[in-house]
C-alpha cells in the first residue's frame, strides 16, 4: 500500500515559489476572519492566544488548519527567510500538494 505521508517542507517550498501564502500570525488571522484562505499553517509554538484566535476564526469559516512539527525558526527556514514564521496562509497551493494536509 503506497505510504499517502507527504514531505510538508518539501510541499511549502514549491507552494512558495508556484502558489499564493503569506507570512505571519496577523496575516492568517485576517484570512481566517474573512475566508480568504485554503490552508492555515502555525507553528508548534505557535502564541497561544495567536493560535486560540486564528483557530477559532478558521472554524467558523471552515477552512482547515495543520500545525507544523517544527518550530517558527523552522517554518521559517522552510520558507526560505531568515526570520520566524508563527503562522503561514496558504491562498493558491500552485504546484504542490500542500492542499493534502488539510484532509490528513
Amino acid at each position: 500500500m503506497p505510504s499517502t505521508r507527504i514531505d510538508v517542507n518539501k510541499q511549502i517550498q514549491i507552494a512558495f515559489k508556484t502558489g499564493k501564502l503569506a507570512l505571519g500570525a496577523k496575516e492568517a488571522l485576517e484570512a481566517a476572519k474573512f475566508a480568504k484562505a485554503k490552508l492555515l499553517i502555525l507553528a508548534s509554538n505557535c502564541p497561544e492566544t495567536e493560535r486560540e484566535d486564528i483557530t477559532h476564526y478558521a472554524k467558523q469559516s471552515g477552512i482547515p488548519i495543520h500545525i507544523y512539527t517544527g518550530t517558527s525558526r523552522d517554518l521559517g527556514s522552510t520558507c526560505g527567510k531568515r526570520f520566524v514564521v508563527s503562522a503561514l496562509t496558504v491562498k493558491e497551493a500552485g504546484d504542490s500538494e500542500i492542499m493534502k494536509l488539510a484532509v490528513q
